[in-house]
């Protein structure tokens, strides 16, 4: 265990080619979960933690780590089973998600593991609509369930899809009509979010589940003579995706000559550890935290004047 915690904050700096490291941990019972290690600041065992009012049944409470006061949100709670109970033999996974710093109560922390991302598989059909799943994988012939953290952040502090007004002026809006925007995200949660922001100010949305999916959709277009690039303004895309990540998405569209000229956001909640220099070696043009609705319409809006320009 103590290699582990002491590991964490060296592991985050991890950037592979379609690869990714998982924290393993449980909540109550044996069902293991995971998380990226790349959003993982450090593990803790459980702070002393101050009960806030008004903070809702999912935060524990707040803690001081390092001299900043975090929220610690119950995971257990937060995707519907019941409050962790032993705080005292409890750990706090202090995460970064879309700019926010914060704690994740879960009951034990287990290892690391080192997947392709093709090992990891979206959800089971099955499974409904109402699960907190963004993605599964096996390991050791063992279930591991890894948590939609943006569908838990939305739900206990919702975001506001509206962009600001004067953020698009009219006339940008006017030319946005004619306009079509591919959407590639696992996260349903954040797939509604961006979709809602860019219809807000007149796009049409094509929306994906995952890079593989979204490079076939690609592929399927260039053979039958579109140029991806002239039937959309854009891709906006995730990083983190089951099967094929937006790293290589991004690098097997600019190896392909009948995408040349595709303008690619990759759009992460890989806030402030993420790596700036990996998403120009894998050639896109932008990238953006999420989910901040005026930044990412104004960096759309630049893209459509950009496109109008030439």
């Amino acid at each position: 265990m103590a290699g582990v915690l002491d590991s964490v904050n060296q592991r985050t700096q991890l950037v592979g080619q379609n690869r990714l490291e998982l924290l393993l941990f449980r909540l109550e019972g044996d069902q293991l979960y995971g998380i990226n290690v790349f959003k993982v600041r450090e593990v803790l065992q459980c702070p002393r933690l101050t009960v806030m009012p008004k903070c809702g049944r999912v935060v524990r409470g707040v803690a001081s780590i390092r001299g900043t006061t975090l929220p610690i949100l119950d995971l257990s709670l937060a995707t519907g089973k019941s409050a962790l109970m032993d705080l005292q033999n409890s750990f706090a996974v202090i995460t970064e998600y879309n700019n926010r710093t914060l704690g994740f109560l879960v009951s034990s922390v287990e290892r690391i593991v080192n997947l392709n991302w093709e090992a990891i598989l979206p959800p089971p059909k099955g499974a409904g609509r109402d699960h907190y799943l963004t993605a599964v994988t096996h390991i050791d012939n063992k279930l591991v369930e890894i948590i939609d953290v943006e569908k838990v952040l939305a739900e206990v502090a919702p975001t506001s899809e509206e962009v600001s007004s004067g953020v698009v002026d009219a006339d940008t809006r006017a030319k946005a009509l004619s306009c079509r925007v591919l959407i590639v995200d696992d996260s349903s949660v954040a797939r509604k979010q961006i979709t809602r922001c860019l219809e807000n100010i007149g796009i049409e949305v094509v929306k994906l589940n995952d890079g593989r999916e979204a490079l076939n959709y690609l592929k399927r277009m260039a053979d039958e003579g579109k140029s991806p690039a002239e039937e959309f303004l854009m891709m906006i895309s995730d990083i983190e995706m089951p099967e094929m990540d937006g790293y290589t998405l991004t690098t097997e569209v600019r190896h392909d000559p009948r995408m040349h000229g595709m303008h690619i956001l990759l759009h992460t909640s890989l806030s402030g550890v993420f790596n700036q220099n990996m998403v120009k070696r894998a050639g896109a043009d932008d990238f953006l935290a999420k989910f901040q609705p005026d930044d990412l319409a104004a960096r759309v809006a630049e893209r459509i004047r950009q496109a109008d320009a030439n």
